[in-house]
């Protein structure tokens, strides 16, 4: 057989570790998360108030450092109301089943090498929980799970706003998972494997970020919808829904879905590290000219340099773009990405097939078919939300519209607009009410009066 058809997965080094070094990697993958969610919570905070030339936290803490701390404390002592057309059961799971999927996608992400690089309390290990030859899948599993606990918390409040944006969610995470999972399904396709120490093994040459670049563009944009932040946040627009699928929810229970969504944060952070951009390898200037970049503890350093810049290009979204229309945002997930996307893995895919078959431009080839579809991608994304100027409809057709025709308001159909709203005139063309007898100098409407009366 062909080397170019399957990477060579060599996972057997996973599952040997004893139980108590299972338990501590466990606690590290915990704590990574808390620590780096409380982080990017006073940084997003702080970044925000520099984007908008104001001061932010400074007072909890060193310059406001333990802000995060601080408001996590103070939500688990506010009082836990619980409205009274709730379904109970549900309405207290739902929190616990979007906040509990979000934790366990860190489980097979590589923190460094395969190999029994470092020694913990006297034993050697690998840098990373376990591994699987089905990893990505696994990810995409546990991450669809966390879309239910959304779902469930609007339709157990008993109220329609909350439904209104658990439906919304819902539509949207399906909307561009199918995306992500095409991205997903381009790396494998090029890498030969599912396992993340394998596809991380894999880019020892050149990042999938180079060799893939419309894959990486398609998940950006799709780890922006999967995980409701700005520009995406349809779910909890607070300007029509009052806040979403967690209207009704305070106290911990509110608190479990702000954890939620910043660990969301943090996963597709650490998937994007891992698939694009060489995960736990060092930078191309460094591994240069440093043979012990890639080895020991370092690479846990280069990791997390990567996850926190993809945090910041999150917090960096929120602060420069406003939210798109609900509208906007399923016409990019269903008429642009998912096409693009489609059309990219049939092109990686022949590219493979024509690699297994020994050729030698399929590097080339794919180097321009990327770019011309990341141009292709990135025009349709400006071309979508650039504002255009509707053409002027003739006159007829406007004034033919009567929208209580039926006895009750209805909508108007597309091509019909609404006769205009009358306005209440300017306070300098009304009549001037005073106590008293006239003021002619002061009201010149009365002058015409008096002449006629006298």
């Amino acid at each position: 057989m062909s080397p170019y058809f399957l990477a060579a997965e060599d996972l057997s080094l996973f599952g040997r570790d004893p139980w108590w070094l299972v338990v501590v990697k466990a606690v590290f993958c915990f704590a990574f998360l808390m620590v780096t969610v409380l982080f990017s919570i006073v940084w997003e905070r702080k970044v925000v108030a520099w984007m908008q030339l104001r001061i932010g936290p400074n007072r909890h803490g060193p310059w406001g450092m333990l802000q995060s701390l601080a408001d996590g404390i103070k939500l688990m002592l506010k009082e836990d109301i619980v409205v009274r057309r709730a379904d109970k059961v549900v309405y207290v799971l739902a929190p616990i089943v979007a906040a509990i999927p979000a934790f366990m996608a860190i489980a097979v992400i590589p923190f460094g090498p395969a190999g029994n690089e470092i020694s913990i309390f006297g034993h050697r290990t690998t840098m990373q929980l376990t591994d699987l030859p089905i990893a990505m899948l696994y990810i995409l599993a546990v991450a669809s799970v966390g879309i239910y606990g959304i779902v469930l918390a609007g339709w157990s409040s008993g109220s329609t706003y909350p439904l209104l944006g658990g439906l919304r969610s819902c539509a949207q995470m399906i909307s561009y998972e199918i995306a992500m999972g095409a991205a997903f399904a381009s790396v494998f396709l090029y890498s030969g494997s599912m396992s993340t120490s394998t596809i991380v093994e894999q880019q020892q040459d050149r990042w999938y970020i180079l060799l893939l670049p419309v894959s990486f563009i398609l998940y950006i944009v799709t780890m922006v919808g999967e995980t409701n932040r700005a520009p995406f946040d349809m779910p909890e627009s607070e300007g029509d829904l009052v806040g979403g699928f967690n209207t009704e929810y305070s106290s911990i229970k509110f608190a479990m879905f702000m954890l939620a969504e910043y660990v969301n944060m943090v996963t597709v952070s650490a998937v994007a590290t891992t698939l694009f951009l060489g995960g736990w390898r060092a930078p191309w200037p460094i591994s240069t000219f440093w043979e012990g970049a890639n080895h020991g503890w370092w690479p846990m350093l280069w990791f997390v340099v990567k996850v926190q810049l993809l945090l910041f290009f999150f917090i960096w979204l929120r602060g420069t773009l406003p939210r798109v229309r609900y509208d906007q945002l399923m016409k990019l997930g269903w008429k642009v990405l998912i096409p693009v996307s489609v059309v990219w893995l049939m092109l990686v895919a022949t590219m493979r097939a024509l690699r297994n078959e020994n050729y030698g431009f399929t590097d080339i080839a794919l180097y321009v078919g990327g770019a011309v579809l990341a141009l292709l991608l990135l025009s349709f994304i400006a071309d979508m939300f650039r504002q255009k100027k509707e053409p002027e409809r003739p006159a007829p057709e406007r004034a033919g519209f009567d929208p209580m025709a039926g006895g009750f308001p209805v909508p108007p159909l597309p091509g019909q607009e609404l006769p205009p709203v009358p306005r209440r005139r300017p306070r300098r063309e009304r009549e001037l009410i005073v106590s008293g007898g006239p003021d002619t100098h002061s009201d010149g409407s009365l002058d015409g009066k008096e002449a006629s009366d006298g």
